[in-house]
């Protein structure tokens, strides 16, 4: 049952009769809550849109919809204000409708239900191997995955993807540190790390593991005859690692793609002869970057790909100067690969320091594709990670970073996943460790289980009560709290729905947060009046209503948590 989505049926079989064509407007017909409740329960802009097509006043229209939407039982009144809007107020009947069916459609209220055929790739986390998490890839994770469960709730066929980054000079570094430690095991004396490798303990058990397979073998062997073993060993080790600290939050992935096995299978040579015959790649000369010149920069003829064609600011290498191919064309190769699986959409979940990558991989994909695949990027900003308000300072390469292992163990997964989707994605957030514990109104997170909870302790008091006897009535529900939870209830099919369309799983703790506080709202003010009281001994015909509203606000929470990834508690310590 969607309330805005049945008045909004309605609308449209009223303007069908106006022999117009309907689907020219029907997607900028808005049927929303006004901003000022004065102005009714739902405002619509459908007469001022069919103004210019009927060639009438938006008034006059607005009129004739209006004597039409009075026939609707559930509408109690139909004002029209300003330059031509249509306010509906509605009998309080139509939200005790709604509870019911909350309560009986157990966790699929506001689900979308398709035939799968919106096939969705969502490609997050994707972290280096070269080293366990840290607490900005669990941002990335936790969005990345709250979305791709949104996506599934709204009707979408949703593939996870993690692209693994084991190609390049990085990927050689990791193996050469891991040596470094292989021979420390061994009691070989060697120079300290340099700043390209990676000097953290963490490698030392993947070092053990080589040491206690192959012993001394490799002690006085050439680079060559050990790099792509130790590499081996090592990228599937830091994977291992990867998996095992996503599952503690519940991150899983479907896919996981290579990118040494995409250059392996000649992909980026596919994607140049591609480029190539649609003629969109040439040798020409870049104009130096602005601001200061890195050292390694020179003028030089280059392969480009015409991605200022696509929106991008200038047109992108393929080759770098020693005539290895840039990370660029490795992107262009295991995007084509993606094009390839035939989805609608692609979104890419990157960290913030990827923002310069956006149009020219979107480019790329707009040339495969003909601009056929809808492409996102969400960009993830940084998380400022602090204790008692005392910053942590991290450093991934010197090793001493705090990783997202320690913080899940520090504050439990729940908690994380919740503090993650407190802001947007592209808003810096600030995690610290202690307040994020905290039992009170300010913890979004307590603040909602707190609700969960609540709800169980009042259907534990009410158990010697024998309330099975009594048939759960909703028109007894009309005070004024509770008319405002059944009209926020009413909301989430349409903010579900916003959420998916706009890539926001932040908000989905937003209408948590609201829906607690107007409970906890409803609960207090059993403490100024008894009457208002959820149980009422004496009344037990009420009790069983209001517990029932008290159920469905707990059962929409329910909903709500899974969506984000979040267990509810059934009771708090």
């Amino acid at each position: 049952m969607n309330v805005y989505e049945d008045i909004k049926t309605n609308i449209i079989t009223i303007i069908s009769k106006l022999e117009i064509n309907v689907n020219d407007i029907i997607d900028k017909i808005s049927v929303e809550p006004p901003k000022e409740e004065l102005h009714g329960d739902i405002s619509t802009n459908v007469a001022m849109l069919l103004s210019k097509t009927l060639k009438k006043p938006p008034l006059e229209i607005a009129k004739i919809i209006k004597l039409e939407l009075e026939k609707n039982n559930n509408i109690s009144k139909v004002d029209i204000a300003g330059p031509g809007f249509i306010n509906l107020y509605f009998h309080t009947s139509i939200w005790q409708k709604c509870c019911f069916y909350i309560l009986d459609s157990e966790t699929d209220y506001g689900r979308i239900k398709t035939d799968n055929a919106n096939k969705i790739n969502v490609e997050y986390v994707s972290a280096n191997p070269t080293g366990p998490m840290h607490i900005g890839h669990a941002r990335g994770a936790v969005f990345g995955d709250s979305l791709a469960n949104l996506l599934e709730f709204t009707g979408y066929n949703v593939t996870r993807e993690y692209y693994i980054n084991d190609a390049g000079e990085q990927v050689n570094n990791l193996a050469r540190s891991v040596y470094k430690r292989y021979l420390e095991i061994l009691n070989i004396k060697t120079d300290d790390f340099t700043d390209d490798l990676y000097p953290g303990e963490y490698l030392v058990p993947v070092a053990e593991q080589i040491v206690s397979e192959y012993e001394d073998k490799y002690i006085d062997k050439s680079e060559e005859d050990w790099l792509e073993l130790f590499k081996t060993i090592s990228i599937k080790a830091m994977m291992d690692v990867i998996k095992h600290d996503l599952s503690l939050i519940n991150v899983k992935h479907d896919v996981f793609t290579s990118e040494a096995k995409i250059q392996k299978d000649g992909y980026i040579d596919k994607v140049v002869s591609i480029l190539d015959k649609k003629n969109l790649l040439y040798q020409g000369v870049l104009d130096p970057p602005k601001g200061k010149l890195k050292d390694d920069w020179e003028s030089r003829p280059q392969l480009l790909f015409k991605s200022s064609l696509y929106g991008d600011d200038i047109d992108r290498p393929l080759k770098k100067s020693d005539d290895s191919w840039t990370y660029f064309a490795a992107d262009a190769a295991y995007h084509y690969e993606k094009c390839n699986r035939n989805y609608k959409s692609i979104i890419n979940v990157w960290g913030a320091d990827h923002g310069g990558y956006v149009k020219r991989v979107g480019g790329v994909i707009n040339a495969f594709s003909e601009r056929k695949i809808d492409f996102n990027v969400k960009l993830c900003q940084l998380v400022s990670l602090s204790n008692k308000g005392k910053p942590f300072k991290m450093s991934k390469r010197a090793g001493n970073f705090i990783t997202m292992k320690h913080v899940i163990e520090s504050v439990g997964p729940d908690v994380l996943r919740f503090i993650m989707l407190t802001r947007k994605n592209d808003a810096t957030l600030d995690f610290d460790m202690d307040k994020v514990l905290e039992e009170s109104k300010e913890n979004p997170v307590y603040y909602v289980q707190y609700a969960y909870a609540r709800v169980n302790s009042l259907l534990d008091k009410s158990k010697s009560l024998n309330l099975n006897n009594y048939k759960i009535d909703y028109s007894l529900l009309n005070n004024k709290e509770e008319v405002f939870l059944m009209k926020l209830m009413a909301k989430w099919p349409r903010f579900v729905e916003a959420a998916a369309k706009a890539h926001e799983p932040h908000r989905i703790t937003i209408f948590l947060n609201d829906l607690a506080g107007a409970l906890h709202s409803y609960w207090a003010k059993g403490n100024e009046d008894e009457k208002q009281r959820i149980i009422i001994e004496d009344d037990l015909l009420l009790t069983r209503s209001r517990l029932a509203l008290a159920e469905t606000v707990q059962k929409l929470i329910g909903i709500g948590l899974k969506i984000i990834g979040v267990q509810p508690l059934d009771k708090l310590n």
